[in-house]
């Protein structure tokens, strides 16, 4: 059962012990970032800083000529991931003995959002989501294809995982997040999440729906969420607040939209790839929920894809929706959390990992090398010994 840590280039850049302290922890793989979004992290054993703000997403390379024919384009990192940050510390795991595979970041991107407006989720208020492009929208969709390509197959590089390839909604940790007041539930989530764009209100019609009698209809089911009165019956309470067969519908619009963004985009690395790269997927099996584990319907991505990776988070495992669809060589990477300050429990992960293999796994992600620390480190090497 391969295991794999999560990890940024500037966890290993200019820490000269970084390669091989990863390496002592058991692990056969490093998920290296390649496009990722903004943030905020710490870097608890780097000899020059504790604290990277990476200012907005951006891809942490120099990007190609193939951008020339494009609107919207990536930008490179600044300071926090100068040149070539994921080849430096590709070459400096590689010497440590660890495989490295990409780590791309699509459909999440508040510096797209901030410079270009219209490429936003619009919700049923008229908000923008600066940091949720519409994947429904041919530019964007252009972009993020174009960017799964170029991200994932880079040197040094045997295999990639596609983040955010789907459906963002409104979900997300914002700086100074101040959306956590109203318990929006599953289906909040949802209602909260269709987008109303010019492309999606086409789209909704195509589909039979009144685009503006779609908007009424879920700002009217959120009114009880507002009062504080929301369930958490998932998609049961959207089928209710829009009535079944519009619920249908706008799911069988997002669905569409997602499944071939998929195809497009796993198809556009494996055009760009060697024979024997491999592409994942950062997945949910249900296929209306959005966020960094795009909902994905289990059988389709797995005849797309090459497997998922999907979030084991609190005991709670979502992989026997793909089991029951794997195929020989389909992987199945349960995501477990490592680090105590997020949640995590290191302490737990041979357990964890049996039990995830009992779901159905046959490879294991750390979330995350960088971000841990030394007990955090210790408790992993410990498990992943006795694992």
């Amino acid at each position: 059962m391969r295991a794999s840590a999560f990890v940024y280039p500037w966890d290993v850049n200019g820490d000269p012990g970084a390669p091989g302290r990863i390496a002592s922890l058991g692990v056969d793989q490093v998920t290296l970032a390649a496009a990722y979004h903004s943030t905020r992290a710490l870097t608890p054993r780097h000899p020059r800083h504790r604290i990277v703000t990476a200012e907005y997403a951006a891809v942490l390379y120099p990007p190609d000529e193939r951008w020339a024919r494009h609107d919207l384009r990536p930008h490179p990192a600044g300071d926090w991931a100068p040149g070539d940050a994921f080849g430096e510390a590709a070459a400096a795991l590689a010497a440590a003995g660890l495989e490295v595979h990409s780590w791309v970041v699509l459909a999440h991107n508040s510096r797209l959002g901030a410079e270009h407006p219209h490429t936003s989720v619009v919700n049923a208020y008229g908000d923008r989501y600066p940091w949720a492009p519409c994947i429904a929208q041919p530019a964007t969709r252009a972009y993020l294809i174009t960017l799964a390509a170029e991200a994932a197959v880079r040197p040094g590089a045997s295999g990639t995982e596609l983040e955010s390839l789907g459906w963002y909604g409104l979900q997300h940790l914002h700086a100074h997040d101040k959306t956590g007041g109203v318990g929006l539930g599953e289906a909040g989530q949802y209602l909260m999440s269709l987008c109303f764009c010019p492309v999606c209100r086409a789209g909704y019609g195509e589909q039979g729906l009144d685009a503006e009698e779609l908007a009424a209809a879920a700002r009217a089911a959120l009114e009880p969420v507002w009062r504080g009165a929301a369930k958490d019956d998932d998609w049961g309470d959207v089928e209710r607040g829009l009535g079944a067969e519009a619920a249908a519908a706008t799911l069988a619009w997002r669905e569409t939209v997602a499944r071939t963004l998929q195809e497009e985009a796993v198809a556009a690395v494996r055009a760009a790839a060697p024979k024997g790269f491999r592409v994942l997927l950062h997945a949910d099996p249900v296929s209306h929920h959005c966020g960094a584990n795009a909902g994905v319907d289990p059988a389709h991505i797995l005849s797309a894809a090459d497997g998922v990776v999907v979030p084991c988070v609190d005991g709670t495992h979502r992989l026997a929706p793909f089991a029951r669809h794997a195929h020989v060589d389909t992987v199945l990477a349960a995501n477990l959390t490592v680090v105590s300050g997020m949640g995590g429990a290191p302490g737990r992960l041979a357990a964890d990992a049996a039990r995830a293999r009992d779901d159905g796994a046959n490879e294991l992600r750390l979330y995350h090398a960088g971000l841990a620390s030394d007990a955090d480190l210790a408790a992993v090497r410990e498990g992943l010994e006795g694992w």
